[in-house]
């Protein structure tokens, strides 16, 4: 395993992921705070998850015919400009022009995001030597990428509220494209290998053709990262505002704890699937995922002690999704070789950023007609698909 290579890759990946959660808190809060509706707010993100689609997509494909360690950098470049972009944004405009020029901004976020991601997740199969049967070391070097990854974000969460308390929405983007051009400078200063760059010329067409546990996988990716961006993404820090009056700090501070933890333990992923199939684990987590998020909209609904339900509930809910989730991560990795690796990174990321469009959409809408609970009942119904496309890879081939 190449330790220096894997070390820069995660690192500046560590950095860009600080950057993105932070941006999120700040854009949601801030504009919220405006008085933007949920649906408005969900339009806020939308271009951001839909680049998040085509980037991809054609990230794969470019990363495959130039390598990735230059679309690691496009990425990070991109974020630093996306950031000093929307710190350009004038009080004095009207509503329309605010919004349309943020989802300029975020559609450019949204692209530098994918492009870091692909390029750090995609990175992991080479840099990683693994003859066990199991995939025991790359499961594990995986889960503590993507683990560390979604912690960091939390992170971000806690210090985007933190930044907007202290210095102003303007200052605070500011002072993130600043510490982002340093992580950028210093990968482009230590990262010399190359990587991903295929030893034929991959024709465009070869985006589509995957096999069939890629596209199964892919699916239920879809589903799942829906499923919790029904619910995450908008209606949360709404619901949190609304009903329990919660300011700046206290939603970043929660959201913020709530990504630690679930980072935390999908990096310990492979500790609590041990020497079981990893195919067939994701069927049973997915099951369990979605008894859990009825339950805990029933109790909602119920109005069962809300705040009590909020943090317990939530809390249950991301353990069982990081699992689920560092399952899909290793799976993606174990069914490609070395030398499509970015398509077909690329193509399952294409899936996971038209879940979170589509789970963007829905979760300022579902809770504009249904609040939380809507959206939680419309979280378990998609975790429940997830885990029926999840049969038809549980066997080994």
């Amino acid at each position: 395993m190449n330790h220096r290579s894997y070390a820069i890759v995660t690192a500046s990946y560590w950095g860009f992921t600080l950057t993105d959660g932070a941006l999120r808190m700040l854009v949601l809060l801030h504009f919220h705070a405006l008085g933007y509706s949920p649906v408005q707010l969900a339009f806020l993100f939308l271009l951001y998850e839909f680049c998040g689609v085509l980037t991809n997509l054609l990230g794969g494909w470019i990363g495959s015919r130039v390598g990735l360690k230059t679309t690691l950098f496009a990425g990070l470049g991109l974020q630093v400009f996306a950031l000093v972009m929307l710190s350009l944004v004038h009080p004095a405009w009207t509503a329309a022009l605010s919004v349309s020029y943020v989802m300029v901004s975020q559609a450019l976020s949204g692209i530098a995001k994918d492009l870091t991601k692909m390029s750090s997740k995609s990175a992991v199969k080479l840099l990683v030597t693994d003859d066990s049967e199991t995939g025991g070391a790359l499961f594990r070097w995986v889960s503590i990428l993507t683990g560390s990854k979604n912690a960091l974000k939390g992170v971000g969460f806690f210090l985007g509220g933190f930044l907007l308390s202290c210095f102003g929405f303007v200052h605070a983007l500011w002072i993130m494209a600043a510490g982002l051009a340093m992580v950028l400078v210093a990968a482009l200063t230590f990262l010399k290998q190359d990587m991903g760059k295929s030893k034929r010329k991959v024709k465009f067409t070869q985006l589509f053709s995957k096999s069939r546990e890629i596209n199964w996988l892919s699916a239920a990716r879809f589903f799942l990262f829906a499923s919790r961006d029904v619910w995450f993404v908008v209606a949360l820090p709404v619901y949190l505002t609304e009903i329990f009056g919660w300011g700046y700090n206290g939603v970043g501070t929660f959201m913020a704890v709530w990504v630690i933890g679930y980072g935390l333990i999908q990096a310990s992923a492979p500790k609590f699937i041990r020497n079981r199939d990893p195919r067939r684990a994701a069927v049973s987590w997915a099951g369990f995922l979605a008894i859990l998020t009825a339950m805990l909209a029933l109790a909602i609904q119920l109005d069962f002690h809300p705040m009590a339900t909020i943090l317990i509930g939530l809390g249950l809910f991301g353990f069982a999704f990081a699992i689920n989730s560092a399952v899909h991560s290793y799976l993606i990795l174990s069914f490609t070789d070395d030398d499509q690796v970015a398509l077909n990174v690329g193509f399952y990321y294409m899936a996971n950023a038209w879940g979170r469009l589509i789970g963007t959409l829905l979760s300022g809408t579902m809770y504009l007609l249904g609040g939380l609970t809507l959206c939680l009942w419309t979280s378990a119904a998609m975790i429940a698909i997830a885990a029926m496309l999840s049969t038809a890879f549980r066997q080994r081939a």
